[in-house]
This record gives C-alpha cells, sequence and structure tokens, in this order.
C-alpha cells in the first residue's frame, strides 16, 4: 500500500503559476504510474496528466497541454505537477493517484491509491 500526500496548492492570478508536489509514503513509487486530477465545484473528477513509470512518457487532457508538465523523481518518491498560464477555469481540487496497472491512465478506475487533494484557486 502507498499513501499519497499532495501540497502546493493555493491562490493564485489568472497567467500565474504553481508547482504541486506528490509525495508518497508506504512503497517506492517507481512501481506505479502516476496521474493528476482535478475536481471542481459540481463536476466531476477529469484526468489532467500522468507519467508512466519510467518517466519516459507523459500524457495530458487537451486543456492543459502545453501549460501543464509532470513530472517525477522516483529517488524522492515524489511526483510534480507544473502549472504555468493558469487560467480561472483550471480552479478545482487537485489530486494525485496511483496506478499498478499504468493502462489507460487518463481513467479514474485505473488508479488504486488516491491522496486527498490539494485546492487550487485562480482568480481573474
Amino acid at each position: 500500500q502507498v499513501q499519497l500526500v499532495e501540497s502546493g496548492g493555493g491562490l493564485v492570478q489568472a497567467g500565474g503559476s504553481l508547482r504541486l508536489s506528490c509525495a508518497a509514503s508506504g512503497r517506492t513509487l517507481s512501481i506505479y504510474a502516476m496521474g493528476w486530477f482535478r475536481q471542481a465545484p459540481g463536476k466531476e473528477r477529469e484526468f489532467v496528466v500522468a507519467i508512466n513509470k519510467s518517466g519516459r512518457n507523459t500524457y495530458s487532457a487537451d486543456s492543459v497541454r502545453g501549460r501543464f508538465t509532470i513530472s517525477r523523481d522516483n529517488a524522492k518518491n515524489t511526483v510534480y505537477l507544473q502549472m504555468n498560464s493558469l487560467k480561472p477555469e483550471d480552479t478545482a481540487v487537485y489530486y494525485c493517484a496511483a496506478s499498478k496497472s499504468g493502462a489507460y491512465l487518463n481513467r479514474n478506475r485505473e488508479y488504486d491509491y488516491w491522496g486527498q487533494g490539494t485546492q487550487v484557486t485562480v482568480s481573474s
């Protein structure tokens, strides 16, 4: 089992940047593919970005491609989400998640462990 804890959320103006971190404990992250999802009030949780176990391949939702970047440091058991050019519509609770299968990483059900989430608010 792995425990995930997100940090780095906060309030930022439109056009600004934030970097979220997801620290893991319990097991090494290197055996998991990792993803970031988000959920805005009144909306379903949606896929944002994902990275495979080795870190060689990343995947992004159309809405964030070119603005958000996922990376991982397996030595530190941490995954990062760099968010640039933030927009008010990026406002949501952001969750990191770990997937043993590493397949279909844009699907919620492919993930086995979830963090508690961190709030990101982008003001206009």
